[in-house]
């Protein structure tokens, strides 16, 4: 058993010695890497005079996660969707959403597709990163090869990665973000990491 274990272990670090980043790509900061803290840097693809992102926690004041500045006179007091974006489990505080107000009218965006939409034209590093995990990747800020990211005038592109299956799989990915029309393209870099066990799925 410890001979497979070694062994795994010996070609996980072989897998990740041979993924190569260019040096034009810089470290994501690690900061980025939690979810929450890339929605106050949303610029909406349209103007909406209040918007929003929530749990469906049941405590309104826990159900919070940002929002934007609202007019003095305005109060929102909508029911939570009965799903949304990024579910994480079944249950209350298990996913999130985003509802917004536009000339007296309140409009939710609660799937993937929808919070793309609501994204629109990908503006900076952190809606980058937003549109990625939305496509089901993450980053692991500690390689350079799942978390590094460069930016020109039509593109973002990340190395991030993907983690599946039980054990526990994870594969570089190098994604390419197109920035006027949000459309994502990826390429894998290879499985560079196989857990010994997993516990739970």
């Amino acid at each position: 058993m410890k001979i497979i274990i070694t062994l795994s272990l010996i070609i996980s670090n072989l897998l990740s010695a041979q993924i190569t980043v260019p040096d034009d790509y810089k470290k994501i900061p690690n900061i980025l890497d939690t979810t929450e803290y890339l929605y106050p840097f949303i610029i909406p693809s349209k103007e909406y005079d209040y918007w929003r992102v929530l749990t469906n926690d049941p405590d309104p004041d826990k159900a919070i996660i940002y929002e934007s500045q609202a007019p003095l006179y305005m109060t929102i007091n909508e029911p939570a969707p009965e799903k949304g974006f990024l579910q994480k489990c079944m249950g209350n505080n298990c996913f999130s959403y985003i509802l917004a107000c536009k000339k007296d009218r309140t409009v939710y965006f609660s799937n993937e597709q929808q919070l793309r939409d609501f994204v629109g034209t990908v503006d900076n590093l952190p809606e980058a990163l937003l549109i990625a995990t939305t496509y089901g990747y993450s980053i692991d800020t500690q390689n350079h090869f799942t978390g590094s990211y460069k930016i020109d005038d039509h593109y973002i592109s990340l190395y991030a990665l993907q983690a599946k299956g039980c054990p526990v799989i994870k594969e570089s990915f190098l994604i390419k973000i197109n920035r006027k029309s949000g459309k994502l393209a990826a390429k894998s870099n290879g499985i560079y990491s196989k857990s010994e066990n997993c516990n739970t799925l």
